[in-house]
């Protein structure tokens, strides 16, 4: 952005102020901008699947959690935001300088490697949306290599013409503008359409809304319902099964609220525009109403809607008494491996040797005959523990909105949301990568390091896939959880740091007010840290992985700390 346009936006909002919070407002909302490229990331895959799952476990009882989550992410953006424009220095370099260099390394590499991770099921997603939007099943590396190439060249023509200020950067908020906008509207059009059906019980709705901590170790009332009539061990087998999907899908949530990388993003992007003092107020504006209304509203309705399609229900198909009627039905490939454990809890051993000697399509066969000796109850409650992908979902509101609109509706919001992230991963990771060279203000390495989260997305079909998503996503998500809070406690350390922030370090009430509301953000992050590593370290095949990087992470920190000490004292 040039000196003279950010010289113009400054005293748009200096003469806004003074004229009254009407019309400071409206000038917030005509130069909002970062809120959006936060929205553009956390309206994802990972929300879309997150919610999905969440809506498809517990129904609408959850709903209070991702409000908690942006919530808490929203102060720690805040903050950042404040120390950022306060002292104009980028955040690698006072966390670097001022708390600890391991901490802003382990940032910013942790960052990188979050991007090129998660940007593969963007990818996915957006293939798997131009195919429900069009309303095609079939499947071929010819077309999942077009469709990959013509998205990420298309987000990296974006990205690029981002890096360049004037009409282009304009040009670049108002389409992710436009593409969260599209996305809200298209999830907001499917509830309107329950609404008015009357299939939505509003006042259910609004109590998921009050926190209830006992749903991490509780299924929900529809799922006790459902199991109550069941023998002991079997209402133990699958309430064990609920609840680890459960705690796994609740930290999920929180993690794609505010991830790590967006706490990278935000002060870059910033700092690009050329913000400083007088926009602090602004950026918080921006923050609530570009980030968290937008990301509420969204993942709500997504839950809502999964809730209704799916929640403690199978379809007709699936709970036919037939077995060759089972196996029509859309769940059925996923339930096999169920199938198979709750054969393995029965503890029959004849029929456990059986199916172990079959081939894949008796075994198929058997396991539909399997099926159907299972309770309708039963395979209620084993069908909400299939993750469900959006055409599934679109199918499941065909009788309200017609096969063809719910298809273009739920493709196009999921490609929506798909697209605007794999844009957004993709400049995080040119800010990154430039960053971490030392070339910053070099807009050719802010282009490398997009192009290099690009090349990554372009080969999902060959990485994403297999065992290989659940590694992947380990190793992601468990850096991220375990750096986060560390994230969280570095940025609370700069905001109470006098040598950093100066005349502009909060004091009386106004520091009390952000110390609170910071530490409530770190034990927050704290919280969903220990979970993920709890839920991780009971896993025999990442919990050696979860110990050392812990270990690892926690002894070159204490070198990091004992470094810096020295420097200072010497």
């Amino acid at each position: 952005m040039s000196k003279t346009k950010i010289d113009s936006n400054r005293e748009l909002l200096t003469t806004a102020q003074s004229r009254g919070a009407l019309a400071t407002l409206m000038a917030y909302g005509r130069l909002s901008g970062p809120g959006w490229l936060q929205s553009a990331i956390t309206l994802g895959g990972g929300s879309l699947g997150g919610a999905l799952y969440l809506g498809m476990l517990s129904g609408t009882g959850m709903l209070w959690l991702q409000l908690v989550a942006i919530t808490i992410g929203v102060i720690m953006l805040a903050a950042i935001s404040y120390v950022t424009l306060s002292t104009g220095k980028r955040p690698y370099l006072a966390i670097n300088e001022h708390i600890n260099p391991v901490l802003g390394v382990g940032w910013v590499t942790a960052t990188i490697l979050a991007n090129l991770i998660f940007i593969l099921p963007q990818f996915s997603l957006c293939y798997d949306s131009v195919q429900t939007s069009l309303g095609q099943t079939q499947d071929s590396t010819k077309l999942r290599i077009v469709v990959s190439a013509v998205i990420g060249l298309l987000a990296f023509g974006i990205v690029a013409m981002n890096c360049r200020p004037g009409r282009l950067s304009i040009a670049f908020d108002i389409l992710l503008k436009l593409l969260v906008g599209f996305v809200v509207v298209c999830f907001v059009a499917v509830v309107v359409s329950l609404t008015m059906n009357g299939s939505l019980d509003w006042g259910r709705i609004l109590y998921g809304f009050v926190p209830n901590l006992a749903q991490w170790s509780n299924p929900s009332i529809e799922i006790q319902r459902l199991t109550a009539d069941m023998p002991d061990q079997v209402n133990q087998f699958w309430t064990e099964q609920i609840v680890a999907n459960q705690q796994s899908s609740m930290v999920s949530v929180t993690a794609t609220a505010v991830g790590l990388n967006m706490t990278f993003l935000l002060p870059y992007s910033l700092l690009a525009r050329g913000w400083d003092k007088p926009f602090r107020g602004l950026a918080r504006f921006d923050l609530i109403g570009a980030l968290a209304i937008p990301f509420i509203v969204v993942t709500s309705c997504i839950v809502i809607a999964s809730a209704y399609a799916f929640h403690a229900k199978a379809d007709e198909s699936f709970l036919s008494d037939d077995p060759e009627v089972v196996q029509t039905s859309t769940f059925f490939d996923d339930a096999l491996g169920l199938f198979s454990a709750r054969l393995e809890q029965s503890g029959d051993a004849e029929a456990i040797q059986t199916l172990g000697g079959l081939n894949e399509q008796e075994r198929r066969q058997w396991l539909a005959d399997y099926a159907v000796s299972l309770t309708a109850s039963e395979r209620k409650v084993l069908a909400t523990l299939i993750k469900p992908n959006s055409r599934q979902l679109a199918d499941s509101l065909a009788p309200l909105l017609g096969q063809n609109m719910a298809n273009l509706v739920f493709g196009l919001g999921a490609l929506a949301m798909a697209f605007s992230t794999i844009i957004i991963l993709m400049m995080i990771n040119g800010f990154a990568v430039a960053e971490i060279f030392s070339r910053y203000d070099n807009t050719m390495w802010r282009l490398i390091g997009a192009f290099i989260a690009m090349l990554v997305g372009m080969c999902w079909w060959l990485i994403w896939k297999g065992e290989s998503r659940t590694w992947l996503i380990v190793v992601a998500s468990t850096f991220g959880a375990i750096l986060l809070p560390i994230a969280y406690i570095s940025f609370l350390a700069l905001m109470n740091n006098r040598n950093l922030l100066g005349s502009d370090k909060p004091t009386g009430a106004s520091m009390w007010i952000w110390n609170l509301l910071m530490i409530l953000g770190v034990l927050g992050a704290l919280v969903q840290a220990i979970a993920a590593m709890m839920i991780r370290v009971a896993d025999p095949l990442t919990g050696g992985f979860v110990i050392g990087s812990v270990v690892a992470f926690v002894v070159l920190a204490l070198v990091g700390f004992s470094a810096r000490n020295r420097a200072v004292s010497d």
